[in-house]
């Protein structure tokens, strides 16, 4: 059964513009602010990482965002968000991964809903309105 406003494609370039146009602020944010890779930097040294790594996230939160939004090869670009959360919350949020916040909410949320999104984003592929479809 069809109901009139359902459409698979809608629902997946929905969730695409979503997660790639609010992941791509934090990497725009830190374009702007390159001390944002220096503390990266640091949180890597802290776990005996190489510091270099720390420009993987232009890579997480720039190149692969637009990949998802655009729709080109957007399944890589849902496991390169993915993998940027895991990341981010192994160096900057491991301390939360338990913890409320005031309100009753989880307070990883939103680096949960960039990994879960992501992983989606991966799953369901683009659909058929993308610049490459898959």
């Amino acid at each position: 059964m069809s109901l009139p406003f359902q459409s698979d494609a809608l629902g997946k370039l929905l969730l695409r513009l979503t997660v790639g146009v609010l992941m791509l602020f934090h990497g725009v944010h830190k374009l702007l602010n390159p001390g944002s890779i220096d503390f990266i930097s640091i949180q890597l040294a802290g776990i005996d990482m190489p510091q270099v790594l720390a420009y993987g996230v232009y890579v997480g939160e720039i190149v692969a965002p637009l990949m998802v939004i655009f729709g080109v090869f957007t399944r890589l670009g849902g496991v390169l968000i993915f993998c940027n959360m895991i990341v981010a919350i192994v160096l900057a949020h491991r301390n939360q991964l338990f913890s409320l916040t005031d309100h009753g909410g989880l307070a990883l949320e939103l680096q949960l809903f960039f990994l879960l999104t992501g992983l989606a984003v991966f799953f369901l592929g683009s659909g058929r309105i993308a610049v490459k479809p898959d």
